[in-house]
């Protein structure tokens, strides 16, 4: 199978996962019968040799860079020609690409024979097999979580009530200076945070989606915190979420947070090689149907679901923060050990609110083992 992959390594999860450094410029990856290629330049030809000593370098001037540009060809055309020049180099007839594989340079490649086939699946799988490297910057991620979450708990534990509103430090604790707090924590410990991770209230007709939360936050309510840090050495991410109230816990919250931690359990207990996403999807949606409420199993179809489990049940965690495998109901394939999932079952009730609970596991041989279990998933602050 001949492979190839155009890209940076800062936006292609694809091509990132082949040569684990930062390049801010794209370039393109050959690979055909082992032998593993890359087009670069001078200036990046010592960085990668050192990162990734296996792989080829070819560079464009050995392919007639100067006499392209001798001929009038602009930058871009040169890159185009370049790659085609490239590939005619290694005796490429046909190859699959990712699905974001540049349209200009698959014409161009399509133009003198090559056949290009777009294959998601096949990328897919070749970054559920986590390198060293990868598994590193992920633990390194995870515990910038941890330690984020603990730091966002103490605020929220440490927070007075007054007027219905939660004040630290003399101010009104809010939204946004929980979010900094997180986000100065993870940068600390040299883990990215997006400025949009959720800090929001889940109280009374809440917000699903990624809606990330503003303004004070309330007591007796539910607060959901919901954060992504990205390892900046590996550019591999990390995921959980907990729900908190600060002050009194109503029946009716009690019962969702019961239920899902019911469901979280069950689902990270039955966690391990050869199961299917869609099985574990399944032991939540059975909880959650039980207790009365809706899944996405169970909506009238062509209908879009606003409350109950009105998601998924996770995902997989690597060099994007959503990525394979899937754990809903289009997931069949069977997990593999050194897969990373995030388990994240909620329910939301419109006149009561919503409780989310996630954390990040690799599946193992045995099992599984959870990165960011330490930080306990108490309700009550």
């Amino acid at each position: 199978m001949n492979i190839l992959i155009y890209g940076d390594t800062t936006t292609s999860p694809a091509m990132r996962h082949e040569l684990p450094l930062t390049i801010g410029d794209p370039f393109l990856y050959l690979e055909s019968d082992g032998r593993r290629v890359v087009l670069t330049n001078a200036l990046e030809e010592a960085r990668i040799a050192q990162a990734a000593p296996e792989v080829e370098r070819l560079l464009g001037d050995a392919l007639g860079r100067d006499e392209l540009i001798s001929a009038g060809y602009s930058r871009t055309g040169v890159e185009l020609e370049l790659c085609v020049r490239a590939v005619a180099a290694m005796s490429l007839r046909e190859a699959v690409v990712p699905p974001e594989f540049p349209v200009a340079l698959a014409d161009r490649l399509r133009a003198d024979g090559v056949e290009i086939t777009p294959d998601d699946t096949r990328f897919s799988e070749r970054r559920r097999r986590k390198t060293k490297a990868e598994l590193a910057g992920i633990r390194r991620a995870a515990g910038a979580a941890v330690e984020a979450m603990r730091e966002a708990a103490t605020r929220l534990r440490e927070a007075e009530l007054r007027d219905g509103q939660l004040w630290h430090a003399g101010e009104r604790l809010t939204s946004e200076a929980v979010r900094a707090r997180i986000r100065e924590v993870c940068g600390r410990l040299g883990a990215v945070t997006p400025p949009d991770v959720m800090v929001k209230t889940m109280g009374q007709d809440p917000r699903i989606g990624h809606y990330p939360g503003s303004g004070p936050l309330p007591v007796d309510t539910p607060i959901l915190i919901d954060l992504w840090p990205q390892d900046e050495e590996s550019g591999c991410w990390a995921d959980m979420t907990r729900t908190f109230v600060r002050g009194e816990v109503s029946d009716a919250v009690g019962g969702l947070y019961e239920l899902v931690m019911s469901a979280h359990e069950r689902s990270c207990g039955a966690v391990r090689p050869g199961v299917a996403g869609v099985e574990l999807y399944e032991l939540v949606c059975e909880i959650f149907e039980a207790a009365g409420h809706p899944t996405q199993r169970t909506k009238p179809p062509d209908k879009p679901l606003r409350e109950g489990f009105h998601a998924a049940l996770g995902h997989g965690v690597g060099l994007e923060v959503h990525e394979a495998p899937a754990l809903g109901r289009t997931a069949t394939e069977g997990l593999i050990a050194g897969d990373v999932i995030a388990i994240e079952p909620g329910l939301v009730v419109r006149s009561v609110g919503g409780v989310r609970v996630e954390d990040l596991l690799i599946v193992t041989d045995q099992g599984s083992e959870n990165l960011t279990g330490m930080v306990p998933h108490e309700l009550h602050l």
